[in-house]
């Protein structure tokens, strides 16, 4: 089995962070789902990951230092989504105040409203698996993959 450069590795990271956007932005515009103040924090480090992935491709040299960054970041991700999991099960509150104030009057209605961190929001009806839970297990595979990828090609990995 040919083994993948750190280029190609970064590309492939860029792109896992890409797909996890792209689901994301399904559910919200096209499925109509209203994220909550915790789904919007979890889409940074896809964020991260996409531009560390592109500066790895550009710049192999630090390719492996992007990868690294990737997988702590999103290490952290997987963090923010098991909190988020938590709210979710009410295990504890959201950390967010904007989760846990009263609901507004009429007249204070935000311009765009988002919903409760304490309420799970699912892609797939009929399936009970929330957003915040395919979160943590994307990012936790999304993590576990790349430190593979570097403990198995360690220093000497093609550009």
């Amino acid at each position: 089995m040919k083994q993948i450069s750190v280029r190609q590795a970064c590309l492939l990271a860029a792109l896992a962070g890409l797909a996890a956007l792209g689901v994301a932005y399904f559910g919200e515009f096209v499925e109509r789902l209203v994220p909550c103040p915790l789904c919007y924090i979890e889409r940074w480090p896809y964020r991260i990951m996409i531009l560390l992935g592109l500066i790895g491709a550009m710049a192999p040299r630090v390719g492996r230092l992007a990868l690294a960054l990737a997988s702590l970041t999103m290490v952290a991700d997987s963090v923010i989504a098991f909190v988020h999991i938590g709210a979710e099960q009410h295990w504890w509150k959201s950390p967010l105040p904007e989760c846990n104030i009263a609901p507004l009057a009429m007249g204070a209605m935000p311009l765009r409203p988002s919903a409760s961190c304490d309420s799970p929001v699912y892609l797939i009806h009929g399936l009970p698996i929330s957003f915040a839970t395919m979160d943590f297990c994307a990012a936790l595979s999304i993590a576990a993959l790349i430190a593979a990828y570097l403990m198995r090609t360690g220093k000497r990995s093609p550009q």
